[in-house]
């Protein structure tokens, strides 16, 4: 009997993944820690603990005491900044949120900064944390490997990132995860209303606008309309018409205040980002990014109406949400933490596909940690890896065959992650 031949080893093997992502998590974390481990509001680097976040504390200030009138209106914002946090100095921050945002730090602005800084942080982790679980909850073949996926939660940069700066995309990866939650437990409609909420953030709704409204997944968009209408109801009841009119304002006029809007490209993963950073030919990278963008949203969408596991799709709608979002920043990619469970479980059934989608999932939770290098060779190498695994996908319409999460074929399955990311060829 002739000898089988041996297939070689993935790279990307289970246990490189654990040392890996101890070694990145205990880097990420101990780091964080000596730079904010010093008395006062800055750290070591000068920068104001949970800078982001003191926008939004501002915000809550303003909502505290009813001052719509100064809601997008960055001087008067940074007077009242330093008023109620001295010794920062004067910041400005572009006022580009919606007027109901504002309401949600109401409570925070009620504690000292650093206290309220601290609660947003916990608030912030322990909602990352759940979202993470009830994904994995719905892969059934990750299951026996909690322990890695939490060490690979704890490690994934763009968490990171979120409580660095102490921004809000949590918020959006709660709005994500409880559209798939709903889908999944096939309820349309009140997917709609979870992805409508993202109208606090609108450049992350636009593929799920564009891949929802051409699918006809008129439940979906009719629960988008009412959530994202309320929401802006809410800020209308609170603050009034003219308070509207100054939000639509600077948002029509964002284009003017784009270098204070994004001081650090460096730190952004879309394709206008990457274009931008590579040509310096300012109209044909706007040609460019527009073309790729419109290449991405279709394939979403023929990916989508293709049919097949819930998880892939909703993989390659969240790829697609951070590929043609106008301003896509690092704690944005957040947003991308379902796509290592759900990719990772569907890629399990087949050995070829989970050996391409292993290294470019690698590839996609580590390269935002090398954004920086972007300013000198000016290619931003997470975007092109997020374009070639939606690619994969979209070339094996196999792998988005029996969705795992409704318990068919799952006993034919391997059941570990390393079988996600590295779905090691003839191991039984």
């Amino acid at each position: 009997m002739a000898e089988v031949p041996k297939l070689p080893r993935a790279w990307v093997t289970r246990r490189r993944l654990r040392v890996h992502g101890l070694i990145l998590a205990l880097c990420l974390w101990c780091t964080y820690a000596w730079v904010m481990a010093t008395p006062g509001l800055r750290d070591r680097n000068g920068i104001v603990k949970g800078a982001d976040f003191l926008h939004f504390y501002t915000l809550g200030t303003l909502a505290s005491e009813h001052r719509g009138d100064v809601l997008y209106d960055m001087p008067a914002q940074a007077e009242i900044t330093q008023q109620r946090v001295p010794g920062v100095g004067r910041v400005l921050f572009v006022p580009l949120y919606p007027p109901q945002v504002s309401l949600i730090f109401v409570p925070f602005a009620a504690l000292p900064y650093a206290w309220a800084l601290l609660c947003w942080a916990s608030l912030s982790a322990v909602l990352y944390g759940l979202c993470c679980r009830l994904i994995w909850k719905t892969c059934g073949d990750l299951q026996r490997d909690g322990r890695l996926v939490l060490l690979l939660a704890l490690a994934y940069p763009a968490f990171f990132h979120v409580i660095a700066w102490g921004q809000t995309s949590v918020l959006a990866l709660a709005c994500f995860v409880l559209t798939f939650l709903a889908l999944h437990s096939g309820r349309p409609f009140a997917a709609g209303l979870a992805i409508g909420c993202l109208i606090f953030k609108p450049q992350l709704g636009l593929a799920a606008a564009f891949v929802f409204v051409l699918s006809g997944e008129w439940r979906i968009v009719s629960g988008a309309l009412v959530s994202s209408t309320l929401q802006l109801l809410v800020g209308w009841m609170y603050y009034g018409t003219a308070v509207l009119r100054d939000y639509w304002h600077h948002l029509k006029n964002v284009s003017a205040v784009m270098t204070q809007f994004e001081p650090r490209p460096y730190q952004m993963h879309s394709l206008r980002a990457f274009w931008t950073m590579l040509l310096p030919w300012p109209r044909l990278a706007f040609a460019l990014s527009l073309a790729s963008a419109l290449a991405v949203l279709f394939g979403a969408l023929l990916c989508w109406r293709r049919g097949g596991s819930l998880g892939v799709r909703f993989s390659v709608l969240l790829l697609a949400t951070v590929l043609v979002s106008p301003h896509l920043t690092v704690y944005d990619l957040v947003i991308l933490a379902p796509i290592f469970l759900l990719l990772g479980d569907v890629a399990s059934a087949d050995d070829a596909l989970g050996k391409k989608v292993g290294l470019l999932l690698y590839l996609c939770f580590v390269l935002p940690l090398i954004g920086p290098l972007s300013i000198w060779t000016h290619v931003q190498l997470s975007v092109p890896v997020m374009v070639a695994l939606l690619w994969v996908i979209y070339r094996e319409p196999t792998s988005t065959g029996q969705d795992p999460s409704t318990g068919s074929g799952q006993a034919a399955r391997r059941s570990t992650i390393s079988a996600g990311f590295e779905a090691i060829p003839g191991r039984t």
